[in-house]
């Protein structure tokens, strides 16, 4: 039992393997102890791989993405790193320098590490893993050095967790605000007890010393030394019988005199034995599998000033909390916790509140160096412009990238000193293309690149980009024509042919049902059929404009009328707008809208020099005679106006803040942007892989576009097409179609329907001795024919033609209200039914009178309800064989 460290434990667990004795130790709790594999080798300890997880989880919890490990440069330094390297690298978590110290480093070694961490590196979020005695020097040079301020962040292991309480004062002083990870203790009855006893027994057996605290690793020494008692009972050996069987097998090590080695007689049993031994121990549960004591919970404490203060809790299954239950477990947290609201509250290096963003610009003083491009002459300087200041000898950048980006840096919590170098040769041309410009990042020549760089694939694979300020896509700008129809024909143009066809059938069906409802009862729809014909399209026609003459005078007739006249009305006021807006409102459209038109027709298209875009447009299919480069929205205009036939081109492709600016410009009566849109990223800030900048801006950035702030800087930089915001209607269709009123079609269908089956029904009713007449010698199509020669004759029941019979009487008799008393008053000439008589086929009979029931025989037909039938036409029935018994 004892080695204490992991150099003294690798060297005697080789021996009690070789001799087949337990190997026990108490504090050595490298990982690396484990890769031996010896069944006779036991860590009461807790093993430092087990703590990586929960170190990962507290720099998870805080958003920190960079991690620099500081570590004693041995084997119980290196042990760890691998197990923490690959733990933080699953999360994501990168590490950019490893930095390994000397157990016998000397002070100005140290502080000059700590110096390079400080100035080359920018992650201030630092891992110490090491032992007490250097990890206390490290920490009282940092705090002289300033990397103990606000801004950092230290966690240590529990290798230095585990005995913070021995510090002096000094060095507690200067882990003010460090963050600890331990096994946790369980506060117990049974360990207070024990530690009182223990104080007693130390305090008297060593009077001169002053620590008297117990730490951890006497603790594991106690359980240690019970379990190792249990185990010796359990096999039942006693000091006797410790015995060692000679070997002649030489050693696989060199190890000078102990060439031959006894293999102990019991050592099997006993390692057996330690390692099914379980109780409750003064560290907790005990329990050792495979050869490493189980004890899952960790507690992270906080130092602040000569005490320490626990802020929570890390297990395996559960992650972070704050407090355990009784049963010390996890409570109320289901899931797996990597939440800083599940720590109580912590004070950071400096005595601040205030959580660190976990790094800072490498080297105290220093700016950033910005890439910016340079414009080619005076063009697109609304975007970027670069002057020079000779006088300062200082770049100076300008535009509305320039804008965004001093907008985006001040919403950011931290200052970001930074200097602008322009891209570019002795002569002021611009150095290079813009994918050259990115590369300088990858080549660490600037620290970020701002300007109207777009982010797209290629160029992600060498920086890492911000969340675009722009927006995305490469578009196709074209010149516009207008499309007003100024021929013969244009008064046909506001319908569609569906709706003119729907419409002449409804103006014909219209007339239609109203000569039906009128034709017994209305003088204006009687007549020679041709007549007939012509007054009932003329009607219906005629309410398109209102100009119909024929008065209606059947309920039902009126009704169709209003509920067609409704229907008409709302098609001519639409009929009407849409055929002032053809003739009167500019109606725009492209001259081109499909990309393969250009490649059909061999149109030339530009794009701006030097952009990404000739990529794309060589893989859509272009050939480079087809491909003609400009520089500024003016010369893209010139070459608009010439056309393909002289040397210019049909379509321009760009990027849509481009082609946005180019329609601020110029009148989007001359061009528009048209499909198709290739993805882009938009245009965003470049900075090196894994920079911790990239995410704040990004979240900057968001502020900003989010807000009011970015309309206000493109105000100031730009034009904004007018088409955008405007009620000018591009490639407007004023065509009305059918779908747009079938609706009101099929009101008026079914109101004419219905007023169609009400008159049918009430006239078949009013008839119905015709049709249910019983004579089976009578065939239905005869009836039928009955029917209609009665509904072709007027009906003078109709209230119109007996208040015009009555008009007429009064006029002509001399017996009328006018004439004087005693004139002789002949009888009225409707009377005499010899001139009034209607001819049925071989039926005659008065109109006047309406025939209820005709009694149909082979020689007579009987009149009934006083009908006066005309002797000639009776003589006329007879004679005839109307209705026989054969054909």
């Amino acid at each position: 039992m004892g080695p204490t460290t992991t150099m003294q434990a690798n060297f005697v667990i080789q021996l009690g393997d070789k001799a087949h004795v337990p190997i026990v130790t108490f504090s050595a709790t490298s990982p690396s102890l484990a890769s031996l594999q010896s069944p006779y080798f036991f860590q009461i300890s807790q093993i430092d791989s087990a703590q990586v997880k929960a170190i990962t989880s507290i720099i998870q919890a805080f958003g920190w993405k960079q991690v620099v490990p500081i570590y004693i440069d041995n084997s119980f330094g290196e042990g760890l790193i691998p197990y923490l390297t690959n733990v933080l690298q699953q999360a994501n978590i990168q590490l950019p320098y490893l930095s390994a110290i000397s157990l016998s480093a000397t002070d100005d070694v140290i502080t000059q590490e700590l110096y390079k961490i400080m100035t080359t590196i920018s992650t201030r979020v630092f891992v110490v893993h090491m032992s007490t005695n250097l990890g206390s020097k490290l920490f009282t040079l940092a705090k002289k050095i300033g990397m103990m301020s606000q801004g950092y962040v230290w966690i240590v292991t529990d290798s230095m967790a585990n005995l913070f309480s021995s510090f002096d004062f000094t060095v507690k002083e200067s882990m003010e605000g460090v963050l600890g990870v331990r096994t946790y203790i369980p506060k117990t009855n049974k360990l207070d007890d024990f530690g009182v006893r223990w104080k007693r027994k130390f305090i008297s057996d060593n009077p001169t010393l002053v620590d008297t605290n117990l730490n951890i690793f006497g603790i594991w020494a106690y359980d240690a030394t019970i379990a190792l008692a249990m185990a010796i009972e359990k096999v039942g050996i006693g000091n006797t019988n410790f015995g060692y069987n000679e070997s002649n097998t030489s050693s696989n090590y060199y190890m000078p005199n102990f060439e031959k080695f006894g293999i102990a007689q019991n050592g099997e049993k006993l390692s057996e034995a330690l390692s099914k031994t379980r109780f409750n121990g003064l560290s907790g549960d005990f329990n050792v599998v495979d050869g490493k004591l189980q004890a899952p919970i960790f507690e992270i404490i906080n130092m602040i000033g000569d005490e320490e203060k626990r802020v929570g809790f890390w297990t395996p299954n559960k992650g972070l909390a704050r407090n355990l239950d009784r049963k010390g477990q996890i409570s109320n947290n289901i899931i797996y916790s990597t939440s800083k609201n599940d720590l109580g509250s912590i004070i950071w290096p400096g005595d601040v509140y205030s959580i660190s963003k976990g790094w800072e610009i490498p080297t105290v003083g220093k700016k950033l160096k910005i890439g910016v491009p340079v414009k080619y002459g005076d063009n697109y300087t609304e975007f970027l412009k670069i002057t020079y200041d000779r006088s300062s000898n200082k770049t100076k950048a300008t535009g509305f990238c320039i804008d965004v980006f001093k907008a985006v840096l001040h919403i950011l919590p931290y200052e970001l000193p930074y200097e602008f170098l322009a891209y570019a040769k002795p002569d002021g041309e611009m150095a290079g293309s813009y994918n050259d410009l990115i590369s300088q990042i990858y080549y660490g020549n600037y620290d970020a690149v701002v300007g109207d760089v777009t982010i797209i694939a290629n160029r992600s694979n060498y920086v890492d980009f911000t969340m675009p300020y722009t927006e995305s896509g490469v578009t196709m700008v074209v010149s516009m024509k207008d499309n007003r129809k100024k021929n013969a024909w244009a008064f046909l143009k506001p319908l569609t042919w569906d709706l003119w066809v729907a419409s002449a059938c409804s103006l014909v069906f219209i007339g239609f049902v109203v000569w039906v409802l009128e034709h017994r009862v209305n003088n204006d729809f009687r007549g020679p059929p041709s007549h007939q014909i012509g007054t009932s399209l003329w009607f219906s026609f005629s309410t398109v404009v209102y100009a119909h003459r024929e008065k209606v005078v059947s309920n039902l007739a009126r009704f169709v009328v209003v509920v067609w006249l409704f229907v008409v009305l709302i098609l001519v006021q639409s009929y009407t707008a849409s055929l002032t807006s053809l003739l009167t409102v500019e109606q725009l459209s492209p001259t081109i809208t499909d990309v393969n038109q250009l490649l059909k027709n061999k149109m030339n298209v530009g794009y701006l020099k030097g952009s990404f875009v000739y990529g794309i447009l060589k893989n859509l299919g272009f050939p480079d005679s087809q491909l003609i480069t400009y520089q500024s929205p003016e010369e893209c205009n010139e070459l608009f106006i010439k056309g393909s036939v002289n040397g210019g081109i049909d379509a321009a492709f760009d990027e849509v803040p481009y082609v946005k600016h180019f329609l601020g410009i110029y009148s989007c009566s001359k061009y528009v942007m048209v499909e198709p849109k290739f993805k882009t990223g938009g245009f965003g800030y470049a900075f090196p892989k894994g920079s911790p900048l990239v995410a704040d801006i990004s979240r900057a950035i968001l502020n900003v576009t989010q807000g009011g702030k970015i309309k206000t800087i493109e105000n100031t930089w730009f034009r904004e097409p007018s088409c955008l915001n405007s009620n000018t209607d591009i490639f407007l269709n004023n065509n009305l179609g059918l779908e747009s009123f079938w609706g009101l079609f099929l009101i008026a269908g079914i109101c004419s329907l219905s007023a169609l089956l009400i008159f049918l029904v009430t006239f078949l009713y009013q008839h119905n001795h015709i049709w249910l007449y019983n004579n089976s010698n009578t065939s239905i199509w005869r009836r039928f024919r009955v029917l209609v020669r009665i509904f072709d004759q007027k009906d003078l029941n109709c209230h119109a033609f007996k208040k015009s019979e009555n008009k007429k009487e009064s006029s002509d008799s001399p017996c009328s209200f006018e004439a004087s008393p005693g004139t002789h008053c002949p009888p009225s000439p409707s009377s005499q039914t010899e001139s009034n008589v209607s001819v049925y086929g071989d039926f005659s009979f008065s109109p006047n009178i309406e025939m209820d029931v005709v009694q149909i025989t082979n020689q007579e037909v009987a009149p009934v309800n006083n009908c006066e039938i005309n002797s000639q036409a009776t003589a006329n029935m007879t004679s005839s064989t109307f209705v026989t018994s054969s054909p």
